[in-house]
């Protein structure tokens, strides 16, 4: 353990196996220390690697971890046969539910419209390749999610992360249904149609963060 190095986060829209095939990506790399930034940016950039430098460690985190919440219940509109009207609904308002998580917890507006926020949410939450979006299909369809973690082969994050963000957000006074819904399908404690029909019944306003 070295607690004395300095921190630096690589975030962003990448599915692995596009990035072993050359395909063109592009990332976040996070780090308050600017020359160390630039000493691993140059030392992982690839012709088809791009990486872009930020300072807001915070940001580039929390990105990574709530998108694949987000994920979970974009996969659950899909396994529900809600339609892609209602994805692209769902993407903008879980956005909205990561913006005002970030700037609660300190993070940057911009790193979250960036690679490591914006960008790897719409990756994450409209692609089969996702780990996240998967287990979410499965709930979507009506299977229990204790059925669904124990036949994976690989880590859906989202079903750890939800329960932990949930209570940070409730601590911090920030409103998060989308999450609070994908927690309650993971705990079974509603069915899809019950979240479905309370995030639909929840007061007319304003659209804002």
């Amino acid at each position: 353990v070295r607690p004395r190095n300095p921190l630096a986060v690589l975030s962003g829209p990448t599915f692995a196996h596009e990035v072993a095939a050359g395909k063109p990506t592009a990332v976040t790399l996070a780090s308050a220390n600017q020359a160390l930034g630039a000493v691993l940016m140059r030392a992982i950039a690839t012709p088809s690697f791009r990486t872009y430098w930020s300072d807001d460690v915070v940001g580039a985190e929390i990105g990574g971890a709530v998108k694949n919440v987000l994920a979970i219940a974009c996969g659950v509109v899909d396994g529900a046969g809600l339609g892609l009207n209602a994805r692209a609904a769902l993407i903008a308002r879980g956005f909205a539910e990561m913006q005002r998580y970030g700037l609660a917890r300190g993070a940057k507006a911009e790193t979250l419209a960036g690679l490591s926020g914006l960008g790897d949410l719409v990756l994450t939450c409209s692609s089969e390749n996702s780990r996240n979006f998967s287990l979410g299909r499965g709930l979507g369809q009506g299977k229990a999610s204790k059925s669904l973690l124990a036949d994976r082969k690989t880590v859906a994050e989202g079903a750890f992360t939800a329960p932990v963000l949930l209570k940070s957000a409730t601590a911090l006074g920030v409103e998060m249904p989308i999450v609070s819904a994908v927690c309650a399908l993971l705990t079974n404690a509603a069915t899809v149609d019950a979240v479905i029909a309370e995030l639909l019944a929840r007061p007319l306003k304003s659209e804002s963060w």
